[in-house]
């Protein structure tokens, strides 16, 4: 295994073609933990060779995922598809070196040599009859380089996941790694990217695998160091496939505007093939200190939603007001909900201490908080409304002048409400019922003293009296 170096640099490097997956969001995490966890650099590259399929929305779709995630990056964006002259100096380079050759074989030659080494039963791997062609025979026609594949022996990938994985040179074909239009290929691109941009450490999905042996030939044939490797394993759904729309969500953005919080889904991400001892809930720094590329198992991790919730629900209930309260505001913007008016956002903000503890994920927070971002006449659902029968309106209507001249505090409002019940021969559940109707429309909101407290005295005496008709 290569020694792990001082500086440690690693990329994500994602094709704009479509939104940001969530395999490519742990992908990004797994690098930016490794890099932050050793004191490294982290880089961002969007691999924007396929002009075709390369759109400016997708680019600007990983951007938002990657923040919205809390991943910050080092240094500028770099765009592959503006190295691309470096990238075709490299393949000339190569030829310079012997390592690479000029090929003129056109596309129906290739395909009739194909097809008759199929006929013989030979393999169909391509062997240009240019491969060690004296340059003076080279004609003035169009060509691509191919680098020269070993033919014999193995060529071993050190990977720091996946361990030694070998595979047979005879297996490798001279991949062609600039095009005769002098454009290069991606097996090429990525590879000069990886060296000038400094990257020790290349994590990436395992469906990437057999591609290191190749772009290792790039490596030898410039005479660079090669990367430390660590190939993950894919993410699978709940039923050992392949992730795809039919599981559910995909998308990063999609997460948010389901309403996970990021530190939830950076928590759930990173356990997400990855294990340190037993630890499931933890913190940004522990993530940080603990990553390391021991512990990604070699199995396919899959995806649970319940799993996903409850670390959520954990990472909202830890996380501070003042930091949940922009996170809650961005949720309602990216689900296209309606933005809240200062006076909720302040009465929000004084209510999460009591709503934020046992919602698992933000739509579920704004329906507990419900009360306090209503406003009067506060109209009960269907379950609320049978609370308010006429019995339960006419104790209401001997609390309410109980508490216009009461101290507002919870000890106090708690003597009155107990005293009133007791009065009646009916236990506090039974009052607190109609009291939940008249304050939150709901029959499931926060404790009805800490609605009182929140919403103040007479906001409360309002209510009631609304609900008492």
């Amino acid at each position: 295994m290569s020694e792990i170096p001082d500086a440690i640099v690693t990329r994500f490097a994602p094709s704009p073609t479509g939104y940001l997956h969530i395999g490519g969001a742990r992908t990004a995490l797994f690098n930016w933990l490794f890099a932050r966890g050793r004191g490294g650099r982290f880089l961002l590259r969007i691999e924007d060779t396929d002009r075709e399929r390369s759109t400016p929305e997708a680019t600007d779709a990983i951007l938002r995922g990657l923040k919205w995630l809390g991943l910050d990056w080092d240094g500028d964006v770099v765009s592959q598809f503006e190295r691309r002259d470096r990238h075709a100096e490299v393949a000339h380079a190569m030829v310079a070196r012997g390592n690479a050759y000029r090929c003129f074989c056109t596309q129906d030659e290739i395909e009739a040599e194909r097809a008759a080494a199929r006929a013989a039963g030979r393999s169909t791997l391509f062997q240009s009859p240019w491969r060690d062609a004296d340059p003076a025979s080279h004609p003035d026609a169009p060509y691509v380089i191919r680098v020269k594949a070993p033919r014999e022996g193995v060529t071993v990938i050190q990977d720091a996941v996946q361990g030694d994985v070998t595979i047979r040179n005879d297996q490798l074909d001279d991949m062609v790694c600039l095009r005769s239009d002098g454009t290069p290929t991606y097996m090429l691109a990525v590879v000069v990217d990886d060296h000038d941009m400094g990257v020790t450490h290349v994590i990436r999905g395992d469906d990437h695998l057999n591609n290191a042996a190749r772009q290792m030939q790039v490596y030898h044939a410039m005479g660079w160091p090669v990367p430390v490797f660590a190939h993950v394993p894919l993410i699978h759904g709940p039923d050992g496939k392949k992730l795809s729309k039919r599981h559910g969500a995909v998308g990063l953005e999609e997460y948010q505007a389901l309403g996970y919080p990021s530190a939830g889904m950076r928590n759930y991400l990173a356990r997400l093939g990855w294990s340190h001892g037993d630890a499931e809930f933890f913190s940004d720094a522990e993530a940080r200190e603990w990553f390391d590329l021991k512990g990604i198992g070699r199995a396919p991790a899959r995806l649970d939603f319940k799993k996903l919730e409850n670390l959520s629900g954990q990472h909202i209930a830890a996380t501070g007001d003042a930091e949940l309260l922009p996170e809650i505001e961005a949720f309602l913007q990216a689900s296209g909900a309606e933005a809240l008016s200062q006076s909720q956002k302040d009465g929000l903000a004084r209510a999460l201490y009591c709503v934020k503890d046992r919602a698992k994920t933000f739509p579920e927070l704004i329906e507990k908080a419900h009360f306090v971002l209503t406003s009067r006449p506060v109209t009960p659902d269907e379950k609320a409304a049978k609370a308010l029968d006429p019995v339960s309106r006419g104790i209401l209507s001997e609390l309410t002048p109980q508490l216009q001249n009461a101290s507002w505090e919870r000890d106090t409002l708690e003597t009155i409400v107990a005293t009133t019940a007791e009065a009646h021969g009916i236990g506090l559940g039974k009052i607190a019922g109609p009291l939940r109707a008249a304050l939150a429309g709901r029959t499931v909101s926060p404790s009805v003293f800490d609605m009182m407290l929140v919403i103040g005295r007479d906001e409360t005496i309002a209510r009631l009296t609304d609900a008492i008709g």
